[in-house]
């Protein structure tokens, strides 16, 4: 189990704070723990209030014009211009499933943006009696009142879920391919399942339509869809930027949060390898060890788990400190995550923003350099953490 160290929390006053928290000591689990140092330097942040009054938002897009995409999780798409304020809900947007934890979620823009016009959402979809991941596209209006032409791509088949566990994230690589993260609807064993899409990473290309070269392309019984499997509710996923691999994080049940990096054709674990119990306090059924050969083990992993949602890395120029961070939001434990990245091993641990107590559903980093969180709650937040003015 990961060793864990405290440290100081500070506050500098209702916006501001020294945004130090918890150093804990950070491990692989094939590999010894490595100490982190005692106490991570304090970074002097202002917090601002960007806008409020938000239906339990879920995802944000920054858009190249200026101004942001916004998900509100009850089906709305809102346009946050700056200045200008908060639209109304565009149109354009397809019917959600706004039931448990469904409803509508991730937004990314196409990599070609600016020639295309092209808004990518995932949501959850029903059936009349069940629902799954779906994700579809249309182009933004030139005034930016809706979304024209929306076209499902791809859709979690089969139905399984009644309101729980759909991931999802978007990520594009810059190659041409779209990733998709899909959590198993609450479905333990479909997880390890290659007929269907619940507990997988997918790969398609940006028309939805799926890549020759996918690890199960060809193999009976198995969705040429699927990138990667055995994964539980992943709600978190990126790019390094630093070596362009993927990183994804997942719920555990009770304890066993985790971040993976994603190969191909890689299984990782879930149900059968897990660091968690179920919520009774019993272990999970189909569980035969917290490794086991042939699964891929996490790179890290929360023994309580914070109940982690959205992933950025940080490599701006704003705050030097935070270089070659990653930024994780937690509902459960009311925080933003600050990992410090030594390559591909996480070496230290912090804990931000632990005075406001907000569940954090995403978090970004902005084109202007800022960090950016959306606090996952109705009314919710979009809040902006930029340097602490100094002297004076």
């Amino acid at each position: 189990m990961p060793q864990r160290l405290s440290a100081t929390r500070r506050a500098l006053s209702t916006f501001t704070f020294a945004l130090a928290g918890s150093a804990c000591f950070a491990a692989s689990t094939w590999a010894t723990p490595v100490k982190s140092p005692d106490q991570p330097p304090a970074v002097a942040a202002q917090v601002t209030v960007v806008v409020g009054g938000l239906s339990s938002p879920w995802s944000m897009a920054f858009l190249p014009e200026g101004g942001m995409l916004i998900t509100e999780r009850s089906g709305q798409l809102r346009l946050l211009r700056t200045p200008g304020g908060l639209s109304k809900p565009l149109t354009g947007v397809p019917k959600v499933a706004a039931q448990g934890q469904g409803g509508l979620l991730d937004v990314a823009l196409s990599p070609d943006f600016a020639q295309d016009r092209y808004v990518y959402l995932s949501y959850a979809e029903s059936d009349g009696k069940r629902s799954g991941t779906a994700v579809g596209r249309g182009k933004l209006a030139a005034d930016g009142s809706g979304l024209q032409d929306f076209k499902v791509l791809f859709r979690q088949e089969p139905k399984l879920s009644e309101g729980q566990h759909f991931g999802s994230r978007l990520v594009f690589d810059g190659k041409g391919y779209l990733f998709i993260s899909l959590g198993e609807n609450n479905q333990r064993p479909t997880a390890q399942d290659l007929d269907k899409l619940q507990g997988k990473v997918v790969r398609l290309k940006v028309d939805g339509s799926v890549p020759a070269d996918n690890p199960f392309v060809g193999q009976a019984g198995a969705r040429p869809e699927i990138w990667s499997y055995g994964h539980r509710n992943p709600q978190g996923m990126a790019l390094n930027p630093w070596t362009g691999a993927l990183w994804e994080h997942e719920h555990g049940p009770r304890g066993g949060d985790e971040i993976n990096l994603v190969q191909p054709g890689k299984n990782y674990g879930w149900p059968l390898a897990t660091y968690g119990i179920n919520y009774s306090g019993q272990p999970i059924p189909e569980a035969k060890g917290e490794t086991l050969p042939g699964m891929e083990p996490p790179l890290y992993w929360w023994a309580k788990s914070p109940a982690i949602s959205g992933m950025a890395f940080y490599n701006a120029d704003r705050f030097p400190a935070w270089r070659h961070s990653l930024f994780i939001g937690a509902l459960a434990n009311q925080n933003l995550i600050r990992l410090t990245l030594d390559g591909d091993k996480v070496v230290a641990e912090e804990q931000l923003l632990v005075d406001r107590k907000a569940r954090i559903r995403d978090v970004r980093q902005g084109p202007d350099g800022y960090v950016y969180v959306l606090t996952d709650a109705s009314p919710g937040q979009l809040l902006r953490l930029a340097p602490a003015p100094t002297g004076g």
